[in-house]
């Protein structure tokens, strides 16, 4: 491994989707990282052509292209965490997990799977590897309520399934949950 360079802020990578219409994915925790003053590193899963009516097209990377971004940045930056986002499908779902692996990575699993305008974010065949191969090696995930549903296998309905659900999640995956109850019925869509 070359030596890293020096750090005058702390380093993060988000490995994740790009938006064209900037509401989500790479570009927001790009945003998020810089306003607490965090450098922030990418590695793109996904170039996705989309504005806040819907997604229009999604056009995946590689997996090896995925790795090649996510070695470039561990072996030059001391990466403190890593955050995840949209990753599509099972080969970069098994990659991102690999790679944590490989650089005991500090992870936080958001699990994207639809898109509030209803598009598929997460093929159905990556359902499992996330389930079984990522979110072991996460210390927190950020499921959204649908999430939760898909990852759990079961309907949320109320506030104390949404607690229970937050809980099961940290149980079954050892790590901590936060819930995003956006997504509830009766609630504003965020």
């Amino acid at each position: 491994m070359k030596n890293k360079t020096q750090e005058f802020y702390p380093v993060a990578l988000t490995i994740a989707g790009s938006d064209s219409g900037g509401g989500a994915g790479i570009q927001v925790d790009v945003r998020t990282f810089n306003a607490y003053g965090v450098y922030g590193c990418t590695a793109i899963t996904a170039i996705t052509a989309q504005n806040p009516g819907g997604v229009r097209r999604i056009d995946p990377i590689p997996a090896a292209g995925v790795q090649a971004q996510i070695e470039a940045v561990c072996d030059r930056y001391a990466v403190r965490y890593v955050k995840s986002g949209m990753l599509f499908n099972r080969e970069i779902v098994e990659t991102v997990a690999a790679m944590v692996k490989q650089y005991n990575l500090q992870i936080i699993v958001d699990p994207v799977m639809v898109a509030t305008s209803g598009a598929v974010l997460l093929e159905d065949s990556a359902i499992d590897a996330l389930r079984e191969k990522l979110l072991p090696e996460a210390q927190w995930m950020t499921p959204n309520l649908p999430e939760a549903e898909l990852l759990l296998g079961r309907s949320l309905k109320s506030d104390a399934d949404y607690a229970a659900a937050a809980l099961e999640c940290a149980k079954r995956w050892k790590c901590r949950c936060f819930l995003k109850s956006g997504h509830a019925k009766g609630q504003a869509e965020s």
